[in-house]
């Protein structure tokens, strides 16, 4: 493999019923950072049928240049397909890096595009960034430059791994959707498009999808909230968050919890924060009998403001948090929530 042949950095832009998907521009963000770093150019490859009316936010989001695989037997997602398209566009482009996002279609992708390509994958990013590998000189050893060093939680989020892929092309990973952030749209900007073939030859791979059924969540998805109120074990039962819901009721925000919470089956695992959960970043981020390990942190340490409620003086929580307050989350969330009342009812 010549790794010379590899330029610049590509993502798929992940689409749904014609919609793009929110990981897309964020993934384009970070892909602008690490092509600046990279002094080259940012790729977004966007499959699907009829979705050519999609280019234009990929460009306005940071795309220097659109790849449209546009095929009626891409209409509905399916991997081999998907990953036939996919693999054929790297084998023909050859991007240096490959981001996908890892969402339920893009942890299915992701795999199987890097198997056909011959190259490593790094899965459920939560960092990227461009450095040496070794990222310590090893005597004997070749440090190589320009590498993208993939960082991802690893044995269940109680350590972190920084992997790099320095020996095959491209380097891939599927990233978690909500740790980087989209760019401001630039309104007037413009992307070159080209459109590829990749071939299609029907196989005994091509699935038939009978039907699909679309089921509204029962759980709010706490990405989107601009006001968390989150508790941990110090919340001490299932029961208690009532509390929790009553604030969040009077202040117009949703509940989220620890991992702690999940494991002992107080709340279902759509409202966990943090590295094995999701990550967040709401205006306000109320920390409640949260200790503030460093897993949890990394899932909320880029909301604008924390305020953290706790009974434990020294609990780690309070060294990322804007306001701290030390006593009975009992006593302070009913009394919080009964002022916000009042000040709501004086309006």
């Amino acid at each position: 493999m010549d790794l010379q042949e590899y330029r610049g950095v590509s993502i798929y832009a992940q689409q749904v019923d014609g919609q793009l998907s929110r990981i897309s521009l964020e993934l384009l963000g970070k892909a602008r950072e690490l092509a600046d770093e990279l002094e080259t150019d940012v790729t977004a490859v966007l499959i699907g049928s009829n979705v050519k009316n999609l280019v234009q936010p990929l460009a306005q989001y940071g795309a220097d240049k659109v790849i449209i695989i546009d095929n009626p037997i891409l209409k509905d997602y399916r991997t081999e397909p998907y990953a036939h398209a996919l693999a054929s566009m790297i084998k023909t482009y050859h991007p240096e890096i490959m981001l996908v996002g890892a969402t339920a279609i893009g942890r299915d992708l992701g795999p199987c595009v890097s198997a056909r390509v011959a190259t490593g994958l790094t899965a459920d990013c939560t960092k990227l960034e461009i450095g040496d590998f070794p990222i310590n000189p090893v005597a004997g050893k070749e440090q190589k430059h320009h590498q993208l060093l993939m960082t991802r939680p690893a044995f269940g989020g109680n350590t972190i791994a920084t992997i790099a892929c320095p020996n095959h092309r491209p380097q891939m990973a599927t990233v978690r959707p909500g740790v980087m952030q989209a760019m401001k749209p630039i309104r007037e900007a413009k992307a070159v498009v080209e459109e590829y073939d990749p071939v299609f030859v029907c196989n005994h791979k091509y699935v038939e999808i009978l039907d699909i059924v679309k089921s509204v969540a029962e759980t709010v998805d706490i990405m989107d909230a601009k006001i968390l109120i989150s508790g941990g074990r110090g919340v001490g039962g299932s029961d208690n968050f009532k509390i929790l819901e009553e604030l969040a009721a009077a202040i117009q925000g949703e509940v989220s919890c620890s991992r702690a919470v999940v494991d002992a089956g107080w709340k279902p695992k759509e409202l966990q924060v943090g590295q094995t959960g999701k990550t967040v970043r709401p205006n306000v981020y109320f920390a409640i009998g949260i200790s503030g390990a460093i897993q949890h942190v990394a899932g909320m340490e880029d909301s604008d403001i924390i305020i953290a409620i706790n009974k434990d003086e020294n609990a780690p929580i309070f060294d990322v948090a804007d306001y701290g307050i030390v006593g009975d989350y009992k006593k302070i969330v009913p009394e919080l929530t009964k002022q916000i009342l009042n000040l709501k009812m004086a309006k």
